[in-house]
């Protein structure tokens, strides 16, 4: 009975301390997916100008922007070729078209301009890039 009573108790010890193991890695790795969410998130709102909706389980997400943005890691990429500033122009054009589109979309009013003036500014980009 004593073993039985001891190698319950070195189980108990065991399951406490995987226990413990479990709980810091389940925790670290929460941190880490809400830090890789929340950089997720900055880049689509710098990159399309609107902010990422949680899906609908989620209540809510938010992240704070810090005052100065983080240096980004540069990595070494081999010999990129320079983007034509005629086609970063039209990228910005366009974005700000699409930007302007979503908007008078939430609020009602007649697109049709607005989806002509993104299918001219597309015409142009692909022309461009050619």
């Amino acid at each position: 009975m004593d073993t039985i009573l001891s190698e319950y108790q070195r189980w108990k010890q065991q399951g406490a301390s995987i226990r413990a193991q479990a709980k810091q890695a389940m925790e670290a790795r929460f941190k880490e997916l809400l830090l890789e969410a929340a950089q997720i998130a900055q880049d689509y709102k710098e990159d399309f100008g609107a902010q990422l909706k949680p899906p609908a389980g989620i209540l809510s997400f938010k992240f704070k922007e810090s005052a100065k943005p983080a240096a980004k890691k540069s990595a070494v990429l081999p010999a990129a070729p320079k983007a034509d500033p005629k086609v970063v122009a039209l990228e910005k054009k366009l974005a700000a078209a699409k930007k302007k589109l979503e908007a008078a979309k939430a609020a009602g009013t007649a697109t049709r301009n607005l989806e002509d003036k993104i299918y001219e500014i597309e015409d142009e980009l692909n022309l461009a890039k050619q």
